[in-house]
């Protein structure tokens, strides 16, 4: 790949996702976006570029899908998903007795295997929900990747990324070589498009948000913002996951640590949150993985 057509990428990339490549990126494009040049019939990458150029909007869609998708597993590092259990879960429904609601933000559900241990996680825990609105919402950036969300079709291989056997039976139903995920789980997840980099406020409020092992990809100035703005999706005591990587501390006051749990934080009550959610401000940029 050449540098002008690096730079097109580059720039395209910028525009439509927030994604920031270095200039030392270029082999996480080819290795992303080869694969996608040959299944649309062309050699390259140069002849995918000129494609771009010539205003294919689709495969524009696709390429910007393809740089942005992220690797996802069932219960992936399995703590999160033992802190809902013990600890988020068991305070909610204290504390919700009233209401009977609950609702979950799945932030770049990727796949749906992330959704899917939650409801699998609430499912588990039908009997003292019984009667409670529970609601489970995964947006993502890609459609391609919701599409496959939806389906809850997997290939044995993932399936056993992370899933312990005795889900696998429970909740899963065997189509040849693949397992669909049983209807009754499917139906516990709502899908929705939606890009981190843009306002969020229409999702109105959540008791929990899962946002975990994206802002790694996200420079300081754009991580400030995001956490600015999950603040306000928060109810009062809600709580926040993030990846095990990924950490408030150090980079906003929006959030404070969830007493003795780490990986968790709840809004933080000391602080004045700015009163507009608005926009992502121009300029914010996400770096890309190495």
């Amino acid at each position: 790949m050449n540098l002008l057509d690096y730079e097109f990428l580059r720039k395209l990339l910028k525009e439509r996702s927030g994604l920031d490549l270095s200039a030392d990126k270029q082999y996480l494009v080819e290795s992303r976006l080869l694969p996608l040049a040959r299944k649309a019939g062309l050699p390259g990458i140069a002849e995918l570029v000129q494609r771009l150029k010539n205003g294919a909007n689709a495969l524009t869609t696709e390429v910007v899908e393809a740089m942005t998708t992220n690797e996802t597993f069932f219960f992936r590092d399995k703590i999160p998903f033992d802190h809902l259990r013990d600890t988020i879960l068991p305070a909610m429904l204290q504390a919700r007795a009233n209401r009977k609601s609950l609702r979950i933000w799945c932030a770049a559900s990727s796949t749906g295997q992330e959704p899917y241990s939650i409801a699998m996680c609430l499912k588990e825990k039908a009997q003292v929900l019984a009667g409670w609105r529970v609601e489970i919402v995964a947006t993502d950036l890609s459609q391609e990747v919701l599409e496959k969300s939806k389906s809850g079709i997997y290939s044995q291989f993932e399936v056993q990324r992370g899933l312990p056997i005795q889900l696998l039976v429970k909740h899963f139903t065997q189509i040849g070589e693949l397992w669909q995920i049983n209807p009754d789980i499917r139906g516990m997840v709502q899908h929705r498009q939606l890009n981190l980099l843009q306002d969020f406020s229409h999702l109105g409020k959540f008791d929990v948000i899962f946002c975990r092992n994206v802002l790694i990809y996200f420079d300081q100035e754009t991580k400030i913002a995001i956490f600015e703005r999950l603040a306000r999706q928060l109810e009062g005591d809600g709580v926040l996951l993030l990846g095990a990587a990924e950490s408030v501390v150090g980079i906003s006051d929006a959030f404070r640590p969830y007493p003795d749990r780490r990986g968790l934080y709840q809004p933080n009550p000391a602080r004045a949150l700015r009163a507009n959610a608005g926009a992502m401000p121009l300029g914010l940029k996400v770096v890309a993985a190495r």
